[in-house]
């Protein structure tokens, strides 16, 4: 099965998937992640992709694509997948559905989880991680238990340069402008299910589920 997760930044997509991923073993590819990766490496997309990812503008649609289609033609993507934060325009939904077509594939389910504006800027704000392990902490919903310090490893945590309030505002912004034609066109499909966001983790799990399993 090949899942869509759509939804701004901040909306929970990437928690939301570690929770199906364990339920059912399907990949959680993010292409946020995917850039990360492409940078630390120096790959050639990395570079192109660096000064959009700290500016809080959209990757250019050639380089994300050309990322996604490489990793999702890894073995560990053979029986399907879940895309988080990709596609983030309608041409990038265009071009995903003829790349899994020409495999004989398609996209099955697309999920929207959907958050208030202001509840997000809040959100990602006040979002920093630990570069040593990875862990994410938030200012007001999960704050470490010393300030800018990891609990896991001790290390000093740092914010993303695309977390800093002016580029979420900037990224909102043109994330907002490219959302409504995407969540259109899978309407049109019949493949939609919108999930409100907003809510303990767990309910916002049940409404995810549900509309993973066509029950909404």
């Amino acid at each position: 099965m090949y899942v869509v997760l759509l939804g701004l930044p901040g909306a929970g997509k990437g928690t939301q998937a570690a929770l199906l991923k364990d339920e059912t073993g399907l990949p959680h590819v993010t292409t946020g992640e995917l850039f990360r990766e492409n940078i630390r490496g120096g790959t050639d997309l990395g570079k192109q992709a660096q000064p959009f990812v700290e500016s809080g503008r959209l990757v250019p649609d050639e380089i994300t694509i050309g990322m996604l289609l490489d990793r999702i033609s890894q073995p560990d993507c053979a029986g399907g997948c879940m895309l988080d934060g990709f596609p983030r325009s309608l041409e990038q939904a265009r071009a995903l559905d003829e790349a899994l077509a020409g495999k004989g594939k398609r996209i099955d389910r697309t999920i929207y989880i959907s958050v208030a504006t202001d509840e997000l800027v809040c959100r990602l704000s006040g979002r920093w991680s630990c570069p040593n392990c990875g862990a994410v902490y938030n200012e007001t919903s999960r704050p470490p238990r010393t300030p800018g310090i990891c609990d896991n490893c001790g290390s000093r945590l740092e914010q993303r340069k695309d977390d800093r309030p002016e580029a979420v505002r900037t990224r909102l912004e043109v994330n907002l402008k490219n959302l409504e034609p995407l969540l259109d066109y899978y309407r049109t499909q019949g493949k939609l299910c919108e999930a409100s966001g907003e809510g303990p983790v767990e309910e916002v799990a049940r409404a995810v589920r549900a509309c993973l399993e066509g029950e909404r």
